[in-house]
């Protein structure tokens, strides 16, 4: 690992980044949110400063009219932002891109969450991927609420991060760990349909320094490392989670035309009711490229 605050070898490092993340970091959702007229063109000021949101706090929402069935809204936000490496997971679209909603019976979508109207417990995306695979950003656009519920939580995993190290470094170092977490193989009718995958929590990007988390708060079909170490980790992680800290949480609705644009941080979502007329859906698009850096210097210019 080169220099970088995530190395636990540069403490002095790690404290001038970690003090600047927190005095820059929102407090709020609604500092997340930039309104914008069209998601498909956006201006320079608008995507300035869905960028400048994105490199401080990992995320940012954005808020239009751009209503109707277009999954072209998420490919093109995505490519405004730097992104082009889209990874059509096996459940997607043709088009590499997902239509998150309750699925109708038949077919392999049903028997797998996002694709009902339960709850999903903490995740990131991708976390069942080999590491040469990473899902680095993602992009989340709202065409239709539920009639009741969906709402989605919120965490910067830099921060995730700032709270564990403080806690425990040893915490840290145990979930860097190359086989720290393990996700059993899946199997279908032919056999082994995707191998286990093992590595760690956290990983530095090779590329850009930037850090990486691999995560979910399941109990079935994950192998945790047994040592002490991990176990407290884990164990932290959870409480932190789950205490649902508004200086650290963001929990909000998305509504038709808003979306989310990411770094793949940590986000779950609560249980929902569909309309039976207008059902919820939202469209997903992962990506192995991680959401470019603001072009601007400093935040005069931006909304």
């Amino acid at each position: 690992m080169m220099n970088t605050p995530f190395d636990l070898e540069q403490d002095a490092l790690y404290r001038l980044w970690r003090d600047a993340k927190r005095l820059k970091h929102p407090r709020t959702a609604a500092e997340l949110v930039v309104d914008v007229v069209d998601p498909r063109s956006l201006t320079t000021a608008e995507k300035e400063a869905l960028l400048e949101r994105c490199a401080t706090a990992n995320m940012a929402i954005y808020r239009s009219k751009a209503y109707g069935e277009d999954k072209g809204i998420p490919l093109a936000i995505a490519a405004q932002l730097g992104l082009h490496r889209l990874d059509g997971n096996w459940l997607a679209d043709e088009d590499g891109v997902s239509p998150i909603a309750v699925a109708s019976a038949g077919g392999d979508r049903p028997a797998y969450i996002p694709y009902t109207n339960r709850p999903i417990k903490w995740h990131t995306d991708g976390y069942y991927h080999p590491g040469s695979r990473h899902i680095r950003a993602m992009i989340l656009h709202c065409v239709r609420p539920a009639m009741e519920g969906g709402e989605t939580a919120l965490m910067d995993h830099e921060m995730a991060y700032i709270a564990l190290r403080e806690a425990n470094p040893d915490w840290v170092r145990a979930l860097m760990a190359s086989d720290a977490m393990t996700i059993p193989e899946r199997l279908d009718d032919d056999g082994i349909a995707r191998a286990a995958q093992t590595g760690p929590v956290f990983s530095v990007d090779p590329d850009s320094q930037a850090l990486h988390m691999r995560y979910t708060a399941r109990n079935r079909s994950i192998e945790w490392k047994g040592d002490r170490a991990t176990s407290d980790a884990v164990a932290f992680l959870a409480r932190l989670l789950g205490n649902d800290n508004p200086q650290h949480v963001f929990r909000l609705r998305l509504t038709a035309g808003m979306g989310l644009v990411c770094n793949n941080v940590l986000h779950d979502r609560a249980g929902f009711v569909d309309d039976p007329i207008q059902p919820r859906l939202l469209y997903r698009a992962r990506y192995l490229d991680r959401i470019q850096a603001p072009t601007l210097v400093g935040r005069e210019t931006l909304p």
